[in-house]
């Protein structure tokens, strides 16, 4: 976990194995994500992996040992539901492979941004499991009911041209910009009104009602995080919001 400002970076860190996540890094990626929501300096989140490969997915060596304990998909299934109800905004920078339980941990983000050489695939059908009910719902929102059933029934990797395309990711950039693009963003996301933003998410996510909705209203004005706004609008500065979910 790295933080800089206000924006923080969960890296996912075994080179050696693609980044793949073993039975214990996905244990501990819940509990890492409330550290940071539980954090006020934190206003972004990037979720990225080490030395240029997002995540080839969960572990191959331990997924039959948790299939045998009938624990295949709770453990990345509690995971992914943690860092989709992440309280503020995630950004997913992404080198290289994004395949399987990486693909998943990717589209719980807010935000996808890859490297122009970025391999995608889910590929659940290789190994006979059943993908996790909310990560298979999820993906069908974000690309279409047909092209989530295209990428579960091949299994097959797609290039980024394709993952773009088909929505799975939001941007594609060159290598050398991938970095500079994602934290341009982040930095950019972090000045802005943290309430719009959290009204936002819980709203898009299907997390929120009208009476929320009405509430955020009210906060706005009562807080005066709408008159900065507007103050700063005309006198021509960056604005600078103080509110804070309490």
């Amino acid at each position: 976990m790295l933080i800089d400002g206000h924006i923080a970076t969960l890296v996912i860190d075994r080179p050696e194995k693609r980044n793949a996540m073993t039975a214990a890094m996905w244990r501990e990626l819940p509990g890492l994500l409330a550290e940071l929501a539980a954090n006020p300096e934190i206003r972004v989140l990037v979720l990225t992996g080490a030395e240029s490969t997002f995540c080839a997915g969960a572990d191959i060596s331990e997924i039959a040992s948790l299939g045998h304990e009938g624990d295949d998909t709770g453990l990345t299934a509690a995971a992914e539901q943690a860092l989709a109800e992440f309280p503020k905004p995630v950004i997913a920078a992404i080198e290289g492979y994004c395949v399987g339980g990486g693909c998943q941990l990717a589209v719980a983000c807010d935000i996808r941004i890859a490297s122009s050489g970025a391999r995608f695939g889910v590929t659940p059908a290789r190994l006979g499991i059943v993908y996790p009910l909310g990560a298979t719902r999820r993906l069908a929102r974000l690309v279409g009911p047909s092209a989530a059933k295209l990428l579960i029934f091949s299994a097959e990797l797609v290039d980024a041209g394709n993952a773009v395309r088909i929505g799975l990711v939001d941007e594609v950039v060159p290598p050398d910009e991938l970095d500079a693009r994602v934290y341009g963003l982040a930095a950019t996301m972090a000045e802005r009104s943290r309430l719009t933003l959290t009204a936002a998410k819980q709203i898009i996510d299907g997390r929120a009602g009208e009476a929320d909705f009405l509430a955020w209203q009210r906060e706005s004005v009562e807080s005066g995080e709408l008159a900065e706004g507007l103050n700063a609008f005309g006198e021509g500065r960056s604005p600078r919001f103080s509110w804070d979910a309490k």
